[in-house]
């Protein structure tokens, strides 16, 4: 069975820097197994499946899958998805591209020349209790001083968040990643004008505690859940840039807005790999 294959940067600001996806599209006929073997041996940190969609609302339903699980939902997946739907030259049923997948629909909409998805509603919110929070400060070697607040923000991968005084302080972590087993942790810490420029208004990375723990370059369901959270406690305005990946030579970058009840993460998206692949 040969199928269409593209692998897409996602959130780059420049060739290569951003978070690869690879996508299958027309993979209706592919077994679990199957879709999980080819995501283990892509490799990536998401390999997402294209499908006719189950829900009368819905332009397409999508699976997205780790190396090693399932997801309900996710952020880079879920804009390179869209695009390269769209880029199939696929047309939505409204105004917005709505897509489905194991969290719900999702709706995806044009922001300039970029795409942008509305945050999904949050499945855990609140601070994080003292256990989960010792443990996360341990396995990034970090002192219950040297954070301002930590919060849940989890919408689907199970993000918790901690919020450290700068962009220079959020660099500066070097995880313990076998302390880190079986937590996935946010951190979010604002740009300083003067030292760190204006291209950005706050700096995250996204640390996870699965197989042997790896470090999420750029990360669309993280940064949407600290959106909500920022936004809504005033921490962040209603309109800021993210910048992720500079630990890791990446470059990526999110658009926040919020707009009416939503909050929309944005980004680019563009083909990088374009071709068959035979399962």
């Amino acid at each position: 069975m040969d199928l269409t294959f593209r692998q897409v940067d996602v959130f780059a600001t420049e060739p290569f820097h951003g978070n690869p996806l690879a996508v299958i599209i027309g993979a209706d006929g592919l077994s679990d197994v199957q879709m999980a073997q080819i995501a283990n041996w892509t490799n990536l940190s998401e390999t997402t499946f294209l499908l006719r969609p189950t829900h009368p609302d819905a332009d397409y339903r999508v699976r997205i899958f780790t190396p090693q699980t399932e997801l309900p939902f996710a952020g880079h997946p879920t804009l390179g998805s869209a695009f390269v739907w769209t880029s199939l030259g696929n047309t939505s049923k409204s105004d917005v591209i709505i897509q489905e997948c194991g969290a719900g629909l999702v709706p995806v909409r044009r922001q300039a020349d970029r795409l942008a998805f509305a945050a999904p509603p949050r499945r855990r919110i609140g601070p994080v209790g003292a256990d989960d929070l010792t443990h996360a400060l341990t396995a990034l070697r970090l002192k219950p001083d040297d954070i301002l607040s930590a919060q849940w923000a989890d919408n689907g991968p199970g993000w918790m968040v901690l919020q450290l005084p700068s962009r220079r302080d959020v660099l500066a972590i070097q995880p313990d990643w076998q302390t880190l087993q079986g937590q996935r942790v946010g951190v979010v810490g604002a740009w300083d004008p003067a030292r760190d420029g204006t291209d950005a208004q706050f700096e995250v990375r996204a640390f996870v505690g699965d197989g042997q723990g790896w470090e999420d370059p750029v990360t669309g369901s993280l940064n949407a859940g600290i959106a909500q959270w920022l936004i809504e406690s005033g921490i962040a305005p209603a309109q800021y840039v993210v910048s992720q990946g500079a630990a890791l030579r990446r470059a990526g970058q999110f658009f926040v807005e919020k707009v009416s009840d939503d909050i929309w993460i944005g980004g680019n998206v563009v083909t990088r790999i374009s071709g068959m692949i035979t399962v």
